[in-house]
């Protein structure tokens, strides 16, 4: 929304206060927070808007644009003036708003509360009319962009708590959308607060966490809460957000597309968005939708099908990610390209595609118009030949060379790296736990449906290319090199390889304990597969590499968990203590025993330290005459066992 799109009357920006009114602002302040997208109390309160402009925001929220504040504001005005309804509550709204006011009620610090939600069911959308819902309560805010600086963000969570005159302090309810920063952020958020010398008697924030997740954690969650409330009343702490529409909530969508097609007619037929929710996410409707890709030859692959196929795949398994429009542009270049719009160069396929601006100041974006219909295009254009591994080769080739956006960059690596929670059941204890993935999804379902008539390993084969692709298209970041070598090791066991990749990542990262682990992970079952015919010096070797490994490892989590900012007489504990090395250097132990005890009994007297190593180096005979360090090796065994 650009700034001479809209005729601005003369108004200040205000902030709520703890006591229910509003105290004025300066303007500098929105900017000051650059972490944070600041919803003030008096939103767009005093301005016009262009009805051309207010129609087109609208028509871009129904077609599957997300959802910005104006939205909102949009449709309250209109059901203020008689011309619309209300924004639709969803079942879950009433739910929220009393969790976020329960959690006011706890006292000061900070506290928590969690959205799950199925990928494209509302997820956002709902989080953020809550928040608009609450601005006159709360200062409530989104953070946006990266969230790698948690610091600046923990900053600007206090300062906008603290803004305006002293005494007029109010708690932050900040939505953000990345639960694995949630603990550090917290400690952040108090550390900032000792640093202020503030005294507080109320909450700081609420961090409202907007949790995406598969439908498969869903049920496990659901199935959980259940079983707890049968127990006990309130047991159910987190809030779910499915991919299905209560009767109540069908009533509503039905009455809102009578509106919507009296006001817009046919351009309804392409509000996706809108149109998915409206079905309960009916499948057949999503199919017709993408119907247009059904005739796609594999040997025909003019640039708009490619470009719908890289937004597609982005959008199938990263929800919420995008393309800058220059960047789309810039890959239609053709002879008549002209300056036409992205709508006509990438006919017919343009209904599928959506393009917004969440931001006056922000470039426009493009993304598919919903998740759903992203995951049924990308199915068919593997049916049509164009598979996955070409598409983010395409991807990676064509849109991460030269400088990449960070928001890319963050995409890529969710897409090639971030490994999804599954259920698992517990053969002990009988239950379902939650488990990692062995890879991210994309990788999982181009091994496993990548085939070249029954050769499994065409998937494999695939895999490998994309990660090396990935690795060196982006030759500092650790992470791509990293997955590749867990990839050699686990689905190729070509251990080879994998060192020389694990030492590829920790080489970008050498401080990274996480990084550190999985050269030690290589070596770890490199020596779990050795053959009973191996020699013992070769095990013996094996072992040396395994263990020194998992011991740097150790030392740098020991590292990262006592990093921090010093000064003051304050040393900043992180929560987290990575002990993967220690338990590592356990199983190294202890597979090193079994492998040496099955060539020869005397071994576990040797390991057990119950005989010297030299006493018995004669009957082991030249297995390890010539290893450098087998005493090295026997005490780290018996250390292990004391443990």
């Amino acid at each position: 929304m650009k700034q001479s799109e809209s005729l601005k009357m003369a108004n200040r920006l205000a902030l709520s206060t703890a006591e229910g009114g509003e105290i004025y602002v300066r303007s500098k302040i929105p900017d000051s927070l650059s972490m944070l997208d600041v919803l003030h109390a008096n939103q767009f309160e005093g301005e016009i808007f262009d009805p051309k402009l207010s129609e087109q925001v609208e028509e871009n929220f129904y077609r599957g644009a997300p959802p910005n504040w104006l939205n909102f504001y949009i449709s309250e005005q209109a059901e203020l003036g008689g011309t619309g309804s209300a924004f639709i509550k969803r079942d879950e709204y009433e739910t929220l708003k009393e969790r976020i006011h329960h959690r006011r009620r706890k006292g000061p610090g900070t506290s928590t509360v969690k959205l799950f939600h199925q990928q494209g069911c509302g997820g956002t959308t709902l989080a953020m009319q809550v928040l608009w819902d609450l601005r006159r309560t709360f200062r409530c805010a989104v953070l946006k962009g990266s969230s790698s600086d948690v610091t600046k963000v923990a900053q600007d969570v206090v300062n906008l708590f603290t803004a305006g005159s002293q005494g007029h302090q109010n708690t932050v309810l900040l939505l953000l959308n990345d639960e694995f920063i949630l603990d550090t952020l917290q400690d952040s958020i108090m550390e900032e607060i000792a640093e202020q010398n503030l005294e507080i008697d109320m909450p700081v924030v609420i961090l409202l966490n907007c949790v995406r997740t598969s439908d498969d954690v869903i049920h496990q969650k659901e199935h959980a809460y259940k079983e707890k409330q049968s127990l006990q009343k309130n047991a159910r702490k987190s809030i779910i957000l499915k991919k299905t529409l209560s009767g109540k909530e069908k009533a509503l969508f039905d009455k809102k597309k009578e509106e919507l097609s009296k006001r817009f007619g046919d351009r309804c037929e392409q509000f996706h968005g809108f149109n998915i929710l409206q079905s309960n996410f009916s499948q057949e409707y999503i199919r017709e939708a993408c119907a247009v890709l059904k005739d796609i030859k594999r040997a025909k692959k003019p640039l708009k099908m490619q470009l719908v196929a890289i937004l597609s795949l982005l959008n199938a398994y990263v929800p919420g990610s995008y393309l800058l429009e220059s960047q789309c542009l810039d890959f239609l270049r053709h002879d008549d390209y002209e300056g036409l719009p992205l709508e006509d160069l990438t006919q017919p396929f343009s209904h599928l595609i959506i393009t917004f601006q969440q931001d006056e100041r922000a470039e426009k974006k493009v993304s598919v118009a919903h998740t759903m219909i992203a995951q049924c295009c990308t199915e068919l254009l593997a049916d049509a030949g164009v598979t996955r591994s070409d598409t983010a080769r395409n991807l990676l080739n064509n849109f991460c060379r030269d400088s990449v956006p960070p928001c890319l960059l963050g995409f890529v690596k969710d897409m090639l790296t971030k490994r999804e929670m599954k259920r698992e059941e517990d053969p002990i204890n009988g239950n379902d736990k939650e488990k990692k993935e062995k890879f991210s999804r994309l990788i999982l379902d181009i091994t496993k449906m990548e085939r070249n008539g029954n050769d499994k390993k065409e998937g494999k084969i695939q895999s490998v290319s994309v990660l090396k692709v990935a690795s060196k298209t982006f030759d500092q970041n650790p992470f791509f090199p990293q997955a590749l070598a867990r990839f050699y090791y686990i689905e190729l066991e070509d251990y080879n390889e994998a060192e020389i990749w694990a030492k590829e990542a920790k080489q970008r990262d050498p401080r990274n304990s996480y990084v550190a682990d999985t050269l030690g992970q290589v070596y770890k079952n490199h020596l779990k597969n050795k053959k009973v015919s191996d020699k013992p010096r070769e095990i013996l070797q094996l072992a040396q590499k395994a263990i020194e490994a998992f011991e740097e490892e150790e030392k740098l989590a020991e590292n990262e968990h006592m990093k921090g900012r010093k000064g003051g007489g304050k040393t900043k504990v992180l929560r987290g203590l990575n002990t993967s090395g220690q338990f590592g250097y356990l199983e190294v132990c202890s597979l090193l025993y079994d492998q040496l005890v099955s060539h020869d009994e005397i071994w576990k007297k040797v390991l057990t330290k119950n005989v010297s190593l030299g006493s018995v180096l004669k009957s082991l005979g030249e297995a390890v005459a010539n290893k450098d360090n087998p005493s090295y090796i026997s005490r780290k065994t018996a250390e292990c066992y004391k443990k």
